[in-house]
């Protein structure tokens, strides 16, 4: 069956999240690097939790736990206007290159978010980025109250696109995404910006493994789930050949 939309995950896939490096040293010398990493591990852990727990917050407000969170464990003391700067990073964060022109050639295909980021953060992320002049929908599982990888959010593309999920291409770069998509009956297209190979020769080439090496190693490689993506692309501008 031919695809009729594709949609997209936000935070790692079509916004760099590493992009919050630049603020995160500037307001915390020398410790940038380091709150990048432990700020996005806990945060997406965050999420996990609370939907197991069925104590659901918005993810504006796992986004300021885990870095509360993650400036505490480190003893970073910090003034609430130094937060809410790191915070508002979330409302800017960088497109990777490829997006905006990946998305153009995607078209006439109906062309959607779908995050786990609250309306709020979202709209104001595609705003800013100049993505809602190309996307049909954007989706926040904050109507559901439960964040991916519950089928419950990837059953919102369906809700809101009026597609069946197998008509959809659902891409996202984070492999427990990627899995979860596609248990719930998705095509699925896996963005692998980072190779084993890669890994390998990083963990090598250092005596000390760098907050950003560990990063990758847990959130970048696929995952031991059971659910393989149907493509495995190196970058978004390698989708329009496959879609």
């Amino acid at each position: 069956m031919s695809i009729k939309a594709v949609v997209f995950d936000a935070y790692g896939t079509l916004y760099d999240i590493q992009s919050v490096a630049d603020v995160t040293e500037d307001a915390f010398p020398g410790y940038g690097e380091i709150i990048t990493q432990v700020w996005r591990i806990k945060q997406l852990e965050y999420t996990w939790l609370r939907s197991l727990m069925q104590r659901y917050q918005d993810f504006d407000a796992v986004t300021r736990d885990s870095l509360a969170y993650t400036l505490r464990v480190l003893g970073l003391a910090y003034e609430n206007e130094t937060f809410e700067r790191v915070i508002e990073k979330y409302l800017h964060l960088d497109l990777y290159p490829d997006a905006a022109e990946t998305l153009a050639a995607l078209r006439p295909r109906k062309l959607a978010i779908l995050s786990n980021g609250s309306p709020d953060m979202l709209d104001a992320l595609v705003r800013n980025s100049g993505l809602d002049r190309l996307l049909d929908a954007t989706i926040s599982v904050d109507a559901k109250k439960i964040f991916k990888p519950s089928p419950q959010a990837y059953d919102m593309i369906g809700e809101v696109l009026g597609t069946a999920p197998d008509e959809v291409l659902f891409v996202s770069s984070n492999p427990w995404d990627a899995a979860g998509a596609k248990s719930f009956g998705l095509k699925v297209a896996w963005i692998e910006r980072v190779t084993p190979e890669a890994m390998a020769l990083a963990c090598v080439e250092n005596e000390l493994v760098a907050p950003l090496t560990m990063f990758r190693a847990i959130r970048t490689q696929m995952d031991e789930l059971g659910f393989a993506p149907d493509h495995r692309v190196r970058a978004l501008s390698e989708l329009p050949r496959i879609a």
